[in-house]
């Protein structure tokens, strides 16, 4: 049974996913970096390469950690929901992709990233694309459009949210919303889906980019 609670990664893994090259446009060259649920330390290579970036890592698998040192990124194995052994502004930029709803304390987690940077980028799966609510409408059940593979007793996803409902969590809190980029299908039943996703993101996107201080 797949179980995405306990990521295991090869050592000479290369975890590419489509926000890098998002997240890489949102970042000034030569930024000092943290990736708070960095896996395998793909994205802080790419930053590394690209932007020329000093970075370093915190992951919870020991096997992530692994295959950042084996990549040359400074990695530390532990939780990113806790308060972090760093100092206040130690960083340019602390980037949280597409971990945020795999927390236990993801306040906490949004928190400590404030303190320890001067600007935030989180990214996470959009729990309202449209998909998603008609598959808990015509099925009854979680929807699965999110985590494909798995069950809903075998995901980490115990957070789940939308891009309406991390907005209104930004206003409640006093967190200045930089900028917004969207990402979703190419194609939305036959139709080109770029001014669905541009006018209607909440519905229409799968994933949310926010660059955030």
């Amino acid at each position: 049974m797949n179980d995405n609670r306990n990521y295991k990664y090869k050592l000479d893994s290369k975890d590419v996913r489509n926000e890098f090259k998002i997240i890489a446009g949102l970042i000034k060259p030569k930024s000092k970096v943290i990736d708070l649920g960095s896996g395998d330390g793909t994205l802080l290579k790419i930053l590394r390469d690209v932007k020329k970036t000093d970075g370093v890592g915190i992951e919870i698998s020991h096997s992530g950690v692994k295959s950042a040192k084996n990549k040359n990124i400074r990695s530390i194995q532990g939780r990113i929901d806790e308060s972090l052994p760093f100092k206040d502004k130690a960083f340019d930029y602390a980037v949280c992709n597409v971990t945020l709803q795999m927390v236990m304390y993801p306040e906490v987690l949004l928190s400590e990233m404030k303190r320890i940077s001067k600007k935030q980028i989180i990214t996470f799966p959009n729990f309202a694309f449209l998909l998603n609510r008609l598959d808990i409408l015509f099925n009854g059940i979680m929807p699965r459009v999110m985590i494909p593979g798995y069950k809903w007793y075998s995901t980490g996803h115990i957070h789940q949210l939308s891009i309406k409902d991390f907005k209104v969590y930004c206003k409640a809190h006093g967190i200045s919303v930089l900028e917004v980029k969207h990402i979703g299908p190419s194609r939305f039943l036959f139709l080109p889906s770029k001014y669905l996703i541009k006018f209607f993101p909440n519905m229409f996107a799968t994933t949310g980019v926010f660059l955030i201080k």
